[in-house]
């Protein structure tokens, strides 16, 4: 399978899940991770020989508490865009963003990983570039500007205030110390205006109670 998605076709018909607590993917986003864990070894392994598709999810339960947690019903498909192997066996990768999915049903597998059966028919709106629309990007910048320095955190501002709405928006929702609920709010906002208002809403509840240290990063 190639790299350009246009349609529900030229999506799988299963996918293999790495299930993550505190992290989501989105739609044209750039997920940068480090595995190292053997089944997610195996799990890239099998990805570069197939459709190099995996989908991102967050469990309902954290890793570290169930051998085999549930799973969120929703996550989102990207594809590997970037590898590499470390000297110590870990793959440095990164993820694209492709479209979301529903998990109709969990597959039962022999692999060490995790397969589900997808349905994306309800996120094929996905494959489209949005329309930003108007884009609120100064009560944004002022929400990120109150959020940052409260949590005295460092930016490139100047990356900042030079990218596109959607990077903007994506990276701050993937990169943004937000609680598991709230990152799963963002990746299931219904659409490009509503991810937007919800992003903002979550600076701004978190720019009026207290602060502390934190790393974006």
């Amino acid at each position: 399978m190639g790299g350009n998605y246009f349609s529900l076709e030229d999506l799988p018909p299963t996918l293999d899940v790495f299930p993550l607590t505190g992290l989501v993917l989105l739609p044209r986003g750039q997920l940068p991770l480090n595995v190292f864990e053997p089944r997610y070894l195996a799990l890239i392994d099998a990805s570069l020989s197939g459709t190099r598709l995996i989908g991102m999810i967050q469990p309902t339960q954290h890793e570290d508490k169930v051998l085999k947690p549930a799973l969120s019903t929703i996550g989102c498909a990207g594809r590997l865009t970037s590898y590499r192997e470390s000297d110590d066996g870990r793959y440095l990768i990164t993820l694209t963003g492709i479209c979301r999915f529903r998990v109709a049903e969990e597959l039962a597998t022999d692999a060490p990983y995790r397969s589900v059966k997808p349905d994306f028919a309800p996120f094929v709106g996905d494959l489209a570039p949005v329309g930003e629309g108007d884009f609120p990007r100064d009560r944004l910048l002022a929400a990120l500007r109150d959020y940052l320095s409260r949590r005295d955190l460092k930016a490139d501002w100047r990356s900042v205030m030079g990218a596109a709405p959607e990077t903007l928006v994506n990276a701050l929702a993937m990169l943004c110390p937000f609680e598991p609920a709230e990152k799963q709010a963002l990746l299931e906002a219904p659409g490009w205006l509503e991810r937007v208002d919800t992003l903002i809403a979550l600076l701004e509840m978190a720019n009026a109670g207290p602060t502390g240290p934190a790393s974006l990063n």
